[in-house]
């Protein structure tokens, strides 16, 4: 199983972005999907979740100016930013807990797309 992370980049502060990232592999159900951030010099910290009956939770950070999404058939996981600040500025990874074909469940991350937001 892998998750493949994309749709980071470089946008000014106020502009928006959207990440998306796509699990790969032997699945069988996907449950929890979500978003973490690095920021450079600080711990990784929790942005968004997104359970598989769509009920959401976000960080204060992220509340009212990002929304996180999936698509089942896709497998897929987006984070759709909004009103971007310079300190949203990190390496962005995507998570999912996922029972695969072989059986047992297992959280797994992304690689991680970065993110940076100009003043």
């Amino acid at each position: 199983v892998q998750l493949q992370a994309s749709g980071g980049g470089l946008v000014q502060a106020g502009g928006s972005l959207r990440l998306s990232c796509a699990a790969s592999g032997s699945i069988f159900v996907i449950n929890d999907m979500g978003w973490y951030r690095q920021a450079p010099g600080k711990q990784r910290e929790f942005v968004a979740l997104i359970t598989a009956g769509q009920i959401t939770t976000y960080a204060d950070s992220a509340k009212g100016r990002f929304t996180i999404s999936r698509d089942n058939a896709k497998n897929t996981v987006y984070l759709q930013m909004n009103s971007l600040k310079p300190e949203d500025t990190a390496v962005y990874y995507c998570t999912a807990e996922i029972i695969s074909s072989l059986g047992g469940s297992h959280g797994y991350w992304g690689q991680g797309t970065l993110v940076t937001v100009s003043s």
